[in-house]
């Protein structure tokens, strides 16, 4: 050996071995290991690391060929060596390796004709497929270069069909090539459509959003369906069959934004792989004959899919992942090439890792499950027109979309919708030339219909729906419009519905609540310490935040769904992937949606009495009194003494709305304001579209009102006071404030008046919602199986096998009411026994109305000290917040108690007020804790400070009361923040400038129930509503079939505190400190002192 290395000492690097070993006779020949592979690659930062430890060998000695003679010389002088590591990059000479190969015949560590096949990502995917490894549904669309067009691909609007095989968007389209990172993601039309464009990490961005919806025509690609994930990929590296080290990044797909840490490098967290998916890596491993090989998996639906194989690659700065990289290449190379070189040699054995327990001390809970039902944010004013059609093109299409099925059609798809205005088109050309013709749709109607479909210049499926319902023997006459044509025979009812959407400010405040519901979760560690929030993203990508995201199937509630998801994941950029890669529509099953055409009996009954009792023409007696508000609610009672005659209120709403009608009138007339832009690219013409209209409907021929009108007018007032306040109407205040009194009572009460009501409407909505909560509940604690955390990396981490779940069903009004209406008739608790539960009821009752971003929380605590089986085991949280605030809502707050009120013996324990945990550097204004009195009784105006996107600090002064000094602190301090793509000018009502109202914090309604008490609730009242019952295990069967996972059981772990023992019995005489208890300790305990942030006072402004 000693000539040949001197004969090759000018044209070859020679990494010395770290130690001289002394004792080495010279009799004893090394095993050269060479590293043949283009500079940039051999000379990096990991291999230079795992090279260093591999000298270490007595044995090894390691060779590293130079790029000129790899580039420049012929094989047969490259250096020699025993055994070769050798990988295909950029610029590589592949051929001559493998003629190296040839000559030499060294062991081979990684195959070299296979990584052929790596390069072309259509011979992956077979190899993938013949091993048997699930990858996702693909075909392979092969173009000649030569006649691009020739080849087997149609193009529809939401999908492709390659070979005949359909794949509906969303969908992946990537090049064969691999060495080609251009990934394009194409999005379906009713999340908003465009594609997702991926490529090489430039700086910070991984991808971009386009608002390209075609797909490409030149070149060969691998058309795949798209895998949901939860916004995370596992990116795995093998060595060898038998050793797996695996770590989740950021998805790319989903905003593009590169996580990078303070050293700039791209932020990964380890990942613990499932015996399933240490399997695949073995397969992969073997079939790619490839010791040293990275791919990628999808998470997706309780299975893992490989979707790429990138060959020769190794771990970023992981140094565990050095040491055991050099530890199995060392002893592979030994073991095949020690016996002939006469090296007595015997495998090492390896210890396993011994994950690290934490122990416990106090009453520490940890925190198991987040369950959040929320309202969509701000929207639009919801706005619909009835038309009765008889033609026969509106049958032809009724029956071409199955509407003879069910009776019933809805038609959101842009095709479907171009195809009702081509008939509107149609029909009004037909009417325009002969008067007399068989044309009975009114032209006003066909014209409103026309101005719509063609209102935003094209069709996304997010704004506009179009229903049709056949009617046998026609339309029953109401009273008003349509005396006139009476005809028999079958019609169709049409009904449009558009607006509704959600508006900027809507996003804004959805993204603001994400971001503050993070600070619910057990805080940050290490580098996140000192970042607000940051807890819940370590955990999630740690895979051990267990993340689902409902919606019902309409825009507005998806696009909140997706911009909470946004700010609580600490997304970037457009909306649209999140919505794909991250919300689940729940409209299979009635989950989140209600139809709303279909009420029960009971809601009818309820209707007709309501429309009753507001129709007298006298002030309202003592019997009214107990008529409307049986329940006796003060909220309730307080806007029926506004109103007093309910006629009478009802005559100067519409004497306001026809002020308001002729002054948009005139402002149309004035040229200087014809063209006026409002909010969200309204006009004074819509403007006064939907006004109008609301005066005709409002007001019937025989003077009567339509009472069903009035939430549709506080919506209209409540949506241009808001927004349009710089056009300047006069009189909305006034407007607003009784068309306001008049909804506190007609929405709450729609959904019944007697408490019996209540409950027997709130059960038609929410029954699947119920059983599904339950489900949520039950499942945490019997599932073990999910991915946990690598236990090396588990430190700080409390109980690292253990999940965090959360599931958040963003939905409707409908199904806000009717959830609230259960758990606060349903008997979870009695009010004369259960003082906190009273005071929450209290609350209750005096919440006028539930806004957009109302949130009804409940959280579920484990107490690792109680003896498993024991009620006491999991502890039980419920909060709600009734969303954003009003225009004028200072005066009359209702307030609670604040969130997580401790129990009244934490008095002495409280923690030390001014310790922040140096949260200070990031949140330049502090919310700063209140201590004030609070007085129930009797409110007093809250302190206030007006400039928008300041903070406001909550708190209610007031002599009358000053018992023990009680101090409340909110979890979201409520203050308005103008997101950073929203530029604030004050004053404007503009596009992007109107003020983006706060959400008031959530309030606790109880914060010591047991699980056995919320099991059995949820038991007795989905059992009393049993025709429900088969419709619920029908959409179930649906949800879970995808979800279940089987796997061992982990032993729970205790958590790590220093709290000292407190009792668990709800506070006898209220005494409420507001420390949010570190690492999502319940309530039950003080916060242990790392982190004594006096009741989490991160604010929203900037």
């Amino acid at each position: 050996m000693g000539q040949t290395e001197s004969g090759m000492k000018n044209e070859m690097f020679r990494v010395e071995k770290m130690e001289d070993d002394d004792d080495e006779s010279p009799s004893e020949r090394q095993i050269v290991v060479g590293i043949c592979a283009m500079m940039k690659k051999s000379k990096s930062k990991p291999m230079t690391q795992i090279l260093e430890r591999l000298c270490k060998f007595d044995y090894i000695d390691m060779v590293i060929f130079p790029e000129e003679v790899i580039l420049e010389e012929p094989v047969e002088k490259w250096p020699l060596c025993d055994c070769l590591i050798s990988f295909h990059s950029k610029g590589f000479p592949l051929d001559k390796a493998v003629e190296y190969a040839k000559l030499r015949n060294p062991l081979l560590i990684n195959d070299l004709n296979m990584q052929y096949f790596i390069q072309d990502r259509r011979e992956v995917y077979r190899i993938l497929q013949e091993e048997g490894i699930e990858l996702p549904r693909y075909a392979v669309l092969n173009r000649d270069p030569d006649n691009p067009e020739e080849c087997n691909l149609v193009e529809g609007e939401d999908h492709v069909e390659v070979n005949g095989e359909v794949f509906p968007k969303p969908f992946v389209e990537k090049p064969v090539c691999a060495e080609d990172h251009n990934v394009y993601i194409y999005y379906p039309t009713s999340a908003g459509g465009g594609s997702q464009r991926l490529f090489r990490k430039i700086g910070s961005r991984s991808s971009v959003y386009s608002p390209e919806s075609s797909v490409r025509k030149t070149g060969s690609y691998i058309y795949e369906q798209f895998m949901p994930t939860d916004g995370t990929d596992v990116k795995v590296y093998t060595v060898g069959p038998d050793y797996a080290h695996a770590e989740a990044r950021k998805s790319p797909a989903l905003d593009g934004k590169v996580e990078r840490d303070s050293e700039g490098k791209e932020i990964r967290y380890p990942v613990m792989l499932t015996a399933m998916e240490k399997l695949v890596a073995r397969k992969v491993c073997l079939a790619f004959k490839q010791t040293v090989c990275g791919f990628d998996l999808l998470r997706a639906n309780g299975h893992s899919f490989v979707c790429d194989v990138n060959g020769f690659s190794f771990v970023k700065n992981s140094m565990k992942y050095y040491d055991d990289c050099a530890k199995v290449l060392g002893n592979m190379v030994m073991r095949e090439l020690a016996p002939q070189f006469h090296i007595p040699w015997s495998i090492p054995m390896e210890a396993e890792d011994i994950p690290i327990v934490p122990t416990t001390s106090g009453t520490m809970m940890e925190l198991r499950c987040v369950i959040a039902i929320i309202r969509h944010g701000d929207r639009t004013p919801k706005q619909k027109m009835k038309m009765e059609v008889r033609h026969p093109l509106f049958f032809e299409l009724f029956e071409k979309y199955g509407g003879y099925k069910s009776g019933k059609l809805k038609l959101k798809k842009p095709k479907q919708l171009q195809e009702v205005l081509d008939i509107a088109r149609l029909l009004l050309v037909e009417l325009g030339q002969h008067n007399d013709c068989e044309i009975e749709e009114k032209k006003s109607k066909l014209e409103q219909l026309k101005t719509v479909l063609e209102m935003y210049g094209h069709f996304s499926g997010i704004n506009r729906k179009v229903q049709l319902t056949y009617l046998r023997n026609g339309q029953p006459k109401a009273s008003s419009e349509e005396e006139d044509s009476k005809k028999d025979g079958p019609s169709l009812l049409l009904v449009l519905k558009w607006g509704g959407e959600l508006t900027p400010a809507g996003r804004v405040q959805a993204e603001e609540l994400g971001r503050a519901f993070r600070c619910m979760y057990p805080g940050g560690q290490g580098d996140y310490a000192g970042f607000p929030g940051c807890g819940l993203l370590r955990l999630h990508s740690t895979y051990r935040h267990d993340l689902k995201i409902y919606a019902s199937d309409e825009g507005r509630v998806q696009m909140t769904a997706a911009a909470f998801a946004k700010g609580l994941l600490a997304l970037e950029g457009e909306l649209t992937p999140i919505l794909v890669q991250m919300v689940k529509s729940a409209n299979m099953n009635g989950l989140l949606d209600s139809d709303s055409d279909s009420l029960t009996d009971c809601q009818q009954k309820v209707k007709a009495r309501l429309h009753e009792i507001m129709q007298k023409d006298q002030e309202f007696t003592l019997e009214d009194y107990e008529k409307l508000a049986p329940t006796g609610s003060p909220s309730l009672v307080n806007s029926m003494k506004v109103i007093q005659n309910p006629v009478k209120t009802c005559d100067k709403v519409y004497t306001l709305i026809q002020s308001l009608t002729s002054q948009i009138r005139k402002r149309l007339e004035d040229p200087k304001s014809a063209d006026l832009q409002l909010y969200h690219s309204e006009t004074l013409e819509l403007m006064l579209q939907r006004w109008s209209k609301l005066e005709r409907d409002f007001r019937t021929k025989n003077g009567r009102y339509d009472i069903s009108k009035i939430p549709d007018i506080y919506d209209c007032i409540k949506y241009d006071s808001q927004h349009n306040a710089s056009v300047g109407l006069e009189d909305t205040l006034e407007l607003f404030r009784l068309s306001r009194a008049l909804a506190d009572i007609i929405i709450p009460q729609e959904y019944g008046i007697s408490k019996a009501e209540k409950l027997d409407i709130a059960q038609a909505y929410c029954v699947p919602l119920m059983k599904k909560i339950q489900l949520d509940m039950q499942r945490t604690h019997e599932d073990e199986s999910v991915n946990k955390l690598h236990p090396l990396y588990s430190r700080g981490v409390m109980s690292p096998g253990r999940h965090v779940r959360t599931r958040l069903y963003f939905t409707s009004e409908s199904h806000v009411h009717s959830l609230l209406s259960i758990f606060r008739y349903g008997g979870l608790l009695d009010e004369e026994k259960d003082q906190q539960w009273k005071q929450a009821m209290d609350y209750l009752s005096a919440v006028t109305e539930l806004n957009y971003m109302t949130q009804i929380v409940i959280m579920l605590y484990e107490d690792n000290n109680k003896d498993p089986s024991s009620e006491e085991r999991f502890h039980v949280e419920l909060h709600f917040s009734p969303g954003v605030k009003g225009c004028e809502d200072e005066e009359n707050v209702p307030l609670g108690f604040g969130f997580r009120p401790a129990s009244s013996e934490n008095q002495d324990k409280k923690p030390n007020q001014g310790s922040l945990e140096d949260l200070s550097q990031d949140q330049p204004d502090q919310a700063l804790p209140t201590s004030e009195p609070i007085n129930i009784q009797r409110r007093s105006p809250m302190i206030r400070n007006r400039k928008t996107g300041s903070m406001e600090v909550l708190s209610e002064t007031s002599p009358t009361q000053s018992s023990k000094g009680c101090t409340s602190h909110r979890l979201f301090p409520s203050c308005s923040r103008q997101s950073p793509e929203i530029k604030p000018a004050i004053g404007l009502g503009f596009e992007g400038c109107s003020m983006v109202p706060s959400i008031y914090p959530l309030e606790t309604l109880h914060n010591s129930l047991s699980l056995k008490q919320v099991d059995e609730f949820l038991n007795t009242v989905c059992e009393s509503s049993s025709e429900a019952h088969a419709k619920t295990m029908k959409a179930l069967s649906s949800l879970f079939d995808s979800q279940s996972q089987t796997s061992l059981y982990s032993p729970q772990q205790p958590l790590s505190s220093s709290g000292s023992e407190t009792s668990l019995r709800p506070p006898s005489q209220p005494l409420w400190h507001g420390s949010i208890p570190s690492s999502a300790v319940s309530s039950a305990g003080p916060s242990s002192p790392i982190t004594e942030s006096s009741g989490l006072n991160f604010s929203f402004s900037e």
